[in-house]
């Protein structure tokens, strides 16, 4: 059995399943870790969570946050103007899709490693960490409606153990599925999305915060396409940018081998 993760894949269906074949990824044995943002930009949004939620628990999801406005949207979100999520909400398996997908975690954590979307916040622990997450998690399952009315939003932008429940829920879900880089005064700039080194002074990347305390902790993440991949002790960074025409990627866990396809840019 073998481990394998796979970044940002975004509704690019057919591009993940000539990715899964070059990596000889077998669903009988193997297990597959889906770092996020499965749906949306891409074409086949509806065909990618089918085929996850078949897998049953040979598939590991962490949700992203275009994962999260699919959900959102059901729950009387608006849509964003460049959706491609409508295929979701009109199938006739559309329910039970989002049934499923609302029941996926924002963060794992198994023999070594751990994964979420985006990032963690360098005061939290990965027990700290995950400890937010179920919490966040729990609300998502029980109280959907009321979690999306206060989910939206940039603040708080730093972390403080006195937030009240709807801001520390926020800032825990724009933490693991919206963060890349940090100001000068610790707090998240989720306006961000370019490469680290044309970062405003002052800005360091989430995972390059000194002192970080998930640090010990190989973290496997997506989110990031402009950073493309980055494979180093502290962290797996696999979002290469496939719906932007370049690359999708899988990693094997166990041993860190690499295999890539090139995409056709979906979305300009």
């Amino acid at each position: 059995m073998a481990r394998f993760a796979v970044g940002d894949i975004q509704g690019c269906y057919q591009a993940l399943r000539r990715l899964l074949d070059k990596a000889s990824f077998d669903p009988a044995v193997d297990r597959l870790w889906l770092a996020g943002d499965l749906v949306n930009r891409g074409p086949d949004s509806l065909r990618v969570l089918r085929w996850a939620r078949s897998l049953g628990d040979r598939a590991v999801v962490v949700l992203g946050n275009h994962d999260l406005h699919l959900i959102a949207m059901a729950h009387g979100a608006p849509a964003k103007r460049r959706d491609t999520l409508l295929q979701i909400r009109e199938a006739p398996d559309g329910e039970e899709l989002l049934d499923w997908l609302r029941h996926q975690n924002l963060m794992h954590h198994e023999e070594g490693f751990a994964m979420v979307h985006a990032g963690l916040l360098p005061e939290w622990t990965i027990a700290q960490a995950l400890e937010l997450a179920r919490d966040v998690e729990r609300e998502l399952r029980e109280a959907p409606k009321r979690l999306f009315e206060l989910m939206y939003g940039d603040e708080p932008a730093k972390w403080s153990d006195a937030l009240d429940r709807a801001d520390r829920h926020r800032i825990v879900i724009n933490a693991m599925t919206r963060m890349r880089m940090l100001n000068r005064a610790g707090e998240m700039d989720l306006s961000y999305s370019d490469t680290p080194s044309k970062a405003p002074a002052g800005h360091v990347s989430w995972f390059d915060v000194p002192g970080r305390a998930s640090a010990a902790t190989p973290i496997v993440c997506g989110h990031w396409a402009a950073l493309g991949l980055m494979l180093r002790p502290d962290l797996l960074a696999l979002d290469t940018g496939c719906v932007w025409g370049r690359q999708l990627t899988v990693v094997r866990l166990e041993d860190r081998a690499v295999f890539q396809i090139d995409c056709e840019a979906v979305w300009v």
